[in-house]
Parts: structure tokens; sequence; C-alpha cells
């Protein structure tokens, strides 16, 4: 009985989230910090993100789970510096959680044909639609080359600085009408 009251909290509580969805304007605000705080975490993606055809950022993701987990956050596409586009990411998950987290999420489209197919696609499923590589940080914080190679990297980090060994994998992105 515990158990079914504390999911059902953890679902309300992500129910709630999803009820109260950001203005263009305030995607716009947090986008631009988060890419700012990700400048100070990773030289090395800073790098990366100057040579990107897009960064798709999401700002504040949620993540919350006891048992059965979801997370949920919206951000922007960004091309040449400027929002096209905005997105929500959502995710389920079960097996053994508890808790919640808040993240933000950087996904750099390196090659423009992988951008594109993101673009053009109704619901991007990540390891489905398209795989994302998350950048593994080698000695003195360089990106490791396989990472380099790959057509869309992916970072994850928090206000702790970044966030190593975790996963896109299942998160779905989805276009909003914004």
């Amino acid at each position: 009985m515990k158990y079914r009251a504390a999911l059902l909290i953890t679902l309300a509580s992500l129910l709630s989230s999803l009820s109260q969805a950001a203005s263009k304007a305030e995607i716009d605000a947090h986008t631009q910090e988060t890419l700012k705080e990700f400048y100070k975490y990773s030289s090395a993606g800073k790098a990366l993100a100057a040579k990107a055809s897009g960064i798709l950022i999401f700002p504040k993701v949620i993540k919350a789970g006891f048992g059965i987990g979801g997370e949920y956050g919206e951000g922007a596409l960004l091309i040449n510096k400027a929002p096209v586009a905005y997105y929500a990411t959502a995710g389920a998950s079960i097996g053994f959680q508890m808790g919640a987290q808040i993240k933000s999420q950087v996904i750099l489209f390196m090659e423009p044909s992988a951008l594109k197919s993101f673009r053009n696609s109704e619901g991007w499923k990540v390891g489905v639609d398209g795989s994302v590589a998350i950048a593994n940080f080698g000695a003195g914080g360089e990106i490791d080359t396989k990472t380099l190679e790959q057509p869309v990297i992916g970072f994850i980090f928090s206000n702790k600085g970044l966030m190593y060994d975790l996963s896109l994998e299942g998160s779905k992105f989805t276009k909003l009408a914004r």
C-alpha cells in the first residue's frame, strides 16, 4: 500500500510538471543560461558546439521515480545561435529507483544529415531513430576521440557539474507548438 501511495505521488508530481509548460521567452532565457553553464563546464564541448550544425538544449529535465519512473523537460533547437524550434523530452523506466533529480541536456548535431533526420521526424526516439554518443572525458578534460567522430554527441550535467555514465537511451523528443 505504501508503495502505491509513493508511486501515485511521484506520477502526480511529474504530471504537474507537464501541465506547467513554459513560454517561448522562458525557454529561450533558460536555454541561453544553460548554454553559458555548459561552456563553463567543458571547453572541449564549447569547441564542438562551435562546429555543430545544430544544438538541442533542455535546461531542466526533471526525473523522478519509485520503482516506476519518468522524466520530462522542454527546450529549444538552436541553429546559428538562434532558436528555430521547441521540443519536449520524455522517458519512462521500470526498475530499482527511488528519488528525483534535475539535470540539463545539451545535444550537438555534428553532421547536417543527422540534424535533418531529427528535424524531419515526428518524434525522435534515442536508440530507435538515432543514437546519441554521451561525451566521455579523459585526462585533462578532453573528450575521447571515438566520441568526436559521432554524428550526434550528448552532454548531461547538473548544477554540480558534468554527470558521467548516464544515458539518453529511450528518451523521446517531440516538437512543441510554440
